[in-house]
């Protein structure tokens, strides 16, 4: 079975450094391929978090990367400024799409002052892929990263292809009910573990409640096409991640889930479906 993790990150820095040691994993771009070959995981797709006037990022010719507004290097005021810089990125083949940071920088997705972030992404036919739920820091608010944030501007902008990340956990009741309503919202299953698990059979009993709700809203929406995989690497062990994927998600949709939906959502080129050698 071929798999693209459709949410990671990837930055050679000392935070990511320790949060890939305490998940069994080395920061490094030869681990992550060697990982890769593992695993039968033959693309990813980083959530960028550059200065968006670096309109050349490299990265491993296996990963694609959506342009990020990540609010440790993006000010929200001098976006008008800033747009003709997102569609130099949008023009590149490994661009797929582009990360909005909610929760982290304070604004709300359905602000007009997005409209022309939107106008891009819709011009391009790249996905927006959106920060939701939990936040990484005490210091962010979530009401800008609540799922039910995700429909005024899905409803607004109804030509764009929003990507609900994480699926907004833990408010899978009030994501499902999005995705239920919105035909131009999916989700992925980043960043819902984080270290490596010791015994995954005593993390699966442990956590019966979460992950029985978690599975019991996926049965609900029954609409596994627009689900994808993801780890949010380094945070998470990708072994672990495979096998609570598997866990969550019936046997006869991992195909969809682990590969398909990704290729068609972030309109992946055909080289990324090959196997990595």
């Amino acid at each position: 079975m071929k798999i693209i993790d459709a949410h990671l990150h990837f930055s050679a820095d000392a935070y990511f450094d320790e949060i890939a040691k305490a998940a069994g994993h080395e920061n490094s771009e030869e681990h992550l391929l060697e990982q890769y070959r593992m695993r039968g995981m033959v693309h990813g797709i980083v959530m960028g978090n550059l200065p968006v006037e670096e309109t050349k990022p490299v990265y491993p010719p296996f990963l694609s990367y959506c342009v990020g507004l990540d609010s440790q290097v993006f000010d929200m005021d001098t976006l008008p400024q800033k747009l003709h810089y997102i569609e130099e990125h949008l023009k590149r083949k490994n661009c797929v799409g582009i990360k909005l940071y909610p929760g982290y920088t304070s604004f709300y997705l359905y602000d007009d002052k997005l409209a022309p972030v939107y106008e891009l992404a819709a011009r391009y036919h790249k996905p927006v892929a959106v920060h939701t739920g939990l936040t990484a820091t005490d210091h962010a608010l979530l009401k800008y990263s609540h799922p039910l944030i995700m429909d005024e501007a899905a409803t607004k902008f109804r030509e764009v292809q929003f990507v609900m990340c994480h699926f907004g956990e833990p408010w899978f009741t009030d994501a499902a009910a999005v995705i239920e309503k919105n035909p131009n919202v999916v989700a992925d299953l980043s960043g819902l573990l984080e270290r490596k698990i010791p015994d995954f059979g005593a993390f699966l009993k442990k956590k019966h409640f979460y992950i029985e709700r978690l599975k019991g809203w996926l049965e609900y929406l029954d609409s596994y096409d627009r689900f994808m995989f993801g780890t949010d690497w380094p945070l998470a062990n990708l072994g672990d991640y495979i096998d609570f994927t598997k866990e969550i998600i019936p046997r006869e949709h991992w195909d969809d889930v682990f590969y398909k939906n990704a290729m068609r959502i972030y309109h992946l080129p055909a080289e990324a479906s090959k196997s990595l050698t």
